[in-house]
């Protein structure tokens, strides 16, 4: 009440009529801010180029510099040169095993002919024209000529399973270095830096010419075209306040004259926090507050860092 009294003698002091004291007085006050994105390198290298200045306005997805990729493509080279020569590495088992198919064709034919001669020689010895040996001699070719066509079937069994496993144990590595190229293309991509979104340079971390690193920052951005005031109230004006609820924002024009914006709460605290000490509440003895986000169109005059008050009607 006394505060009241004391600007009320001010204004008469100073010859101000008609003016009513409650217009000068805010609901709430707080700070201008913005949500900050910092982009960084996501690889490795020295930066060619960084085409970005400080209050530069930058579109989503636009690309703003480029990081050297000789490295990256000489790395690709390597793997893809280590993929070529798996293939060589590998066994064609078919020349092989095309004989051992030749040699028993052959030994098929030996052992049709045998068999031929063996039926004579047992015809032969039934006239008395031959000998049981001679036949006996026979038999025994048979049986030689039947087990080389084994083993030689056998042979090829095992040369296409030896030879498959080998393969297969060498073209195994095929896959993980493929997966390894790709990754590669991936950081290749990445060499490209690419504006995240919408918004105005805040702060150039990077100059072109310099070696960066993944996870190293190069420049700060900012949308600006929406700004937001954070402010503080007290636990008896939170009854006042709603989501989405539509406010008057003042910020000083003059030393006597304020410049008005609507702005729109999007955010309420549900937790109370002292009172930050640049902050003045309504209710100054108040020691807890609550904090609250109002989104405020910028008509280019409104800056972060700038003091702004509320007046919820």
């Amino acid at each position: 009440m006394k505060t009241k009294l004391y600007l009320y003698a001010v204004l008469l002091t100073i010859g101000i009529s008609g003016c009513n004291l409650n217009d000068h007085l805010s609901d709430a006050s707080g700070t201008f801010e913005v949500d900050e994105v910092i982009v960084s390198s996501e690889v490795s290298g020295k930066i060619i180029s960084l085409d970005l200045e400080e209050g530069m306005v930058l579109k989503k997805n636009s690309v703003v510099g480029f990081i050297d990729p000789v490295p990256l493509e000489l790395q690709k080279a390597q793997v893809e040169a280590t993929i070529h020569s798996l293939h060589q590495k590998t066994m064609d088992v078919r020349p092989q095993v095309q004989m051992l198919r030749d040699q028993i064709a052959i030994l098929k034919t030996q052992l049709a002919n045998a068999i031929q001669e063996r039926s004579r020689t047992e015809r032969l010895i039934k006239a008395d024209a031959a000998t049981t040996k001679q036949l006996d001699d026979w038999n025994i070719q048979v049986d030689v000529l039947r087990k080389q066509i084994t083993v030689n079937e056998q042979q090829i069994k095992v040369q296409e399973t030896t030879t498959g496993t080998q393969n297969s144990t060498v073209l195994s590595e095929d896959k993980p270095l493929r997966k390894s190229v790709a990754q590669i293309d991936d950081q290749l991509k990445r060499t490209h830096i690419t504006n995240p979104v919408n918004g105005t340079v805040l702060t150039k971390y990077a100059m072109a010419g310099e070696v960066t690193s993944p996870g190293k920052a190069l420049y700060k951005i900012g949308d600006l075209s929406m700004i937001t005031l954070r402010a503080y109230i007290t636990g008896k004006q939170i009854g006042q306040v709603r989501l989405n609820q539509r406010v008057k924002v003042l910020i000083d024009s003059t030393s006597s004259t304020y410049r008005n914006y609507t702005g729109i709460i999007t955010w309420i605290s549900d937790k109370a926090e002292f009172t930050p000490k640049t902050i003045q509440t309504k209710d100054e003895r108040a020691n807890l507050v609550y904090a609250m986000k109002i989104h405020v169109k910028n008509d280019g005059y409104l800056k972060i860092g700038m003091y702004g008050e509320v007046k919820f009607k």
